[in-house]
Parts: C-alpha cells; sequence; structure tokens
C-alpha cells in the first residue's frame, strides 16, 4: 500500500476508538473516492445506518465540490426529516478541507448540529 493510504488508515483507527454514534448522538461518516462522495449516518450501539446519501445521482460534470456541498445538504435534510438534530463528525481520516469541508459546512447549513 502507499503511504498516503496507510496515513488515512492509522488516523481512521484512531478516530474510530475515540468517536462512537449513539441513538442519541449519531455518527456522520463520509466516504470520498476519486469520482463520488458519500456519508451515512450510523447508529453504532445498533449497527445500522439510519440515513445516508451520495452523489451518484448528480451530473457527473458539475465541479465536485458543488456536489459534496449537494450530497451534505441532502443527508442533512433526510436526518432532520428522521428526526436526527445533533450527530458526531467522522472524517474517515480525510484532510478536513476540500470536498470533507464542503460536505460539513453545507450540513451545518442545513441545520444539522456537530
Amino acid at each position: 500500500m502507499n503511504k498516503k493510504f496507510n496515513r488515512r488508515l492509522r488516523i481512521k483507527k484512531a478516530v474510530r476508538g475515540r468517536i462512537h454514534g449513539t441513538q442519541d448522538r449519531p455518527r456522520l461518516t463520509v466516504f470520498r473516492s476519486n469520482k463520488q462522495i458519500y456519508a451515512q449516518i450510523v447508529n453504532d450501539a445498533d449497527g445500522c445506518t439510519m440515513v445516508a446519501a451520495s452523489s451518484l445521482k448528480q451530473e457527473q460534470n458539475t465541479p465536485k465540490k458543488e456536489q459534496a456541498a449537494k450530497v451534505g445538504q441532502e443527508v442533512a435534510e433526510k436526518a432532520i426529516a428522521a428526526g436526527i438534530n445533533q450527530v458526531v463528525f467522522d472524517r474517515n481520516g480525510y484532510l478536513y478541507h476540500g470536498r470533507i469541508r464542503e460536505l460539513a459546512d453545507a450540513a451545518r447549513k442545513a441545520g444539522l448540529k456537530f
């Protein structure tokens, strides 16, 4: 494996040791691939995904940061509709800039608190 991937996995393990999603405050986790971005709200106590959103159904010729912002807004709207107002943000080992920051900011603007 390459150094960047190993660094992300090491950070991911360290963060997941400290962050746990509960029924009252589930975990908002983000996965970023080269082409898409995915967000899930997970209840770790029950081991289930409560809400999910991705950029798969969006137009692919829009910039990736705009796609991430739309995913953040979509996941926040679905979460509020499901009665979830507060979450714990899990950036999944990625650096907090670029698409990850756009997703988080859009989710905050849509009313999700973390």
